[in-house]
C-alpha cells in the first residue's frame, strides 16, 4: 500500500490535521501541530511529502527512522511534531487496513478506560472554584490549572501569599472530591519554585507540572529531592533522547510527553515503557484536538504506567472549535465517571468529520501565544 498524498487542514481553534492518502483508497489521519506554529508545521509536512510519497505505509518504523535520521538535524519541536502527525496517520491506516484498533497491533490493551482531567482557570488563573465545581458536576474528579500569572525570577512574598491563598481556598471548596494538578508552566524560576513547592505540600497536589522550564532538568532534579510533591515534565521534550537526562537524574516522578510533539505513537510507546523501568508514571499531555487525543488513548491502552489522560474539552483556548466539532456523531469519545473509554474502532478508533474539517479549513486560524511582560518591561514567561 503506497502513500499517494499528504493533505493538511488548518482548523480552529489552533489545530492542524493531516490526511494521508493511499493507492488502495484507505486514508489515515494525524495531528502534526505545534501550538502557535501551525503554518510552520504545514510547510514541514509539505517538505516531508517529497520523501514519503510512494513509500509503503506498512513500514512505519522504517519511515520514522528515515525522517528522524535523514538530513543531519535531528529532534526539536518542528521536526518531531511533523513526524508525530505522520506516525499517527500511518498507524491509523494500518489499523483500518486490518480492521483493528492500533492498540491491538501493539500487544493488546492493559485497560479498557483511563482516568481523565480537564483544564480550568485560563492563562491567568481565575474562577478556579467555579471551574472545579462545574467539572465535578459533570463527573470529573481531577483538573489542572495554571497557579500564577507572571512571576519574576525572585518575586514578592505578597505575590506568593496571594497564590497560596487562592489554592487553599480551592482545596477547601472541593475537599478530597477533586485531585488537583498544579501547572507552573515554566513561568516559575528556581528561587520561587523552591518557595512555592514547600508552601504547597499541605494541599497534596496530584503533581506539579513544569516546576521550572524543561531545559533545566538538573534544577528540577534538585527540587524533586527537596519536596514530597510528584514533579512532572515532558510536554516540551521531543524524543526519548530528551527524556534520558530526566530518567538518569530522577528529575520527575510523572512524565507527560505529548503524542503530537514527541514523535507520535511509536515514540510515545517507547518512552512510556522506558519510564516504567524507573517506576515513573505516564500522564500524556494533550490540550489539542480529537486526533491527538485518540492517538494518546491508544498509548494509554498499552502502557501499564499510564494513569491519567489530559484532554482539551472546554479549555480556554477552544473558543472557536472543540473536541466534538470534528468527529462524526457517536464516533468520537465516550466519557463516564471521570474516565474516557479506549476507542475500539479500527485505527485510531474514531471517525473524523471530513466535511466539517474542510469547511473549517476555509477559514483556518492564526492562533498565537500571548506576549507577557513584567512591570519593569522585561519579557515574562507565558
Amino acid at each position: 500500500m503506497k502513500i499517494t498524498a499528504l493533505r493538511t487542514f488548518l482548523v480552529a481553534p489552533r489545530w492542524l490535521f493531516l490526511k494521508v492518502e493511499t493507492d488502495e483508497g484507505i486514508s489515515g489521519w494525524g495531528e502534526p501541530v505545534l501550538e502557535g506554529h501551525a503554518e510552520t508545521l504545514a510547510a514541514k509536512i509539505s517538505e516531508l511529502a517529497d520523501f514519503v510519497v510512494g513509500l509503503d505505509t506498512r513500514r512505519i518504523e522504517d519511515i520514522w527512522q528515515m525522517l528522524y535520521r535523514n538530513g543531519c538535524y535531528r529532534g526539536g519541536p518542528v521536526l518531531m511534531s511533523a513526524i508525530s502527525g505522520l506516525d499517527m496517520a500511518l498507524w491509523d491506516i494500518k489499523g483500518r487496513a486490518l480492521g483493528v484498533p492500533v492498540h491491538e497491533l501493539l500487544g493488546g490493551p492493559v485497560r479498557d478506560r483511563v482516568r481523565t482531567y480537564c483544564w480550568i482557570g485560563g492563562d491567568r488563573p481565575q474562577n478556579l472554584i467555579e471551574g472545579a465545581l462545574a467539572l465535578r458536576d459533570k463527573g470529573y474528579d481531577a483538573c489542572k490549572f495554571n497557579i500564577c500569572s507572571e512571576l519574576q525570577i525572585v518575586d514578592s512574598y505578597a505575590k506568593v501569599d496571594g497564590i497560596i491563598r487562592n489554592l487553599f481556598e480551592l482545596r477547601e471548596a472541593v475537599g478530597a472530591s477533586m485531585d488537583l494538578a498544579f501547572d507552573f508552566h515554566g513561568r516559575v524560576h528556581a528561587p520561587m519554585a523552591r518557595v512555592l513547592l514547600k508552601e504547597l505540600e499541605p494541599l497534596r497536589p496530584m503533581f506539579v507540572e513544569d516546576a521550572v522550564v524543561s531545559a533545566m532538568v538538573e534544577t528540577m532534579a534538585d527540587l524533586a529531592r527537596a519536596t514530597s510533591i510528584p514533579l512532572c515534565i515532558g510536554e516540551r521534550l521531543h524524543s526519548r533522547y530528551d527524556f534520558k537526562r530526566v530518567f538518569e537524574t530522577r528529575a520527575a516522578q510523572v512524565i507527560n510527553p505529548d503524542t503530537a510533539h514527541v514523535g507520535g505513537i511509536s515514540e510515545m510507546v517507547r518512552i512510556g515503557h522506558w519510564a516504567g523501568a524507573y517506576d515513573i508514571a505516564l500522564a500524556p499531555h494533550c490540550p489539542l484536538g480529537p486526533i491527538a487525543l485518540a492517538a494518546s488513548l491508544q498509548v494509554d491502552a498499552i502502557c501499564h504506567n499510564a494513569f491519567i489522560q489530559e484532554q482539551s474539552l472546554g479549555i480556554h483556548y477552544n473558543q472557536q472549535g472543540d473536541l466534538g466539532d470534528y468527529t462524526l456523531p457517536g464516533r468520537g469519545f465516550s466519557f463516564a465517571d471521570g474516565m474516557l473509554e479506549i476507542p475500539a474502532g479500527p485505527g485510531l478508533g474514531i471517525e473524523v468529520d471530513e466535511d466539517a474539517i474542510i469547511r473549517a479549513a476555509q477559514t483556518g486560524h492564526r492562533w498565537r501565544a500571548p506576549v507577557w511582560r513584567h512591570r519593569d518591561g522585561s519579557i515574562a514567561e507565558w
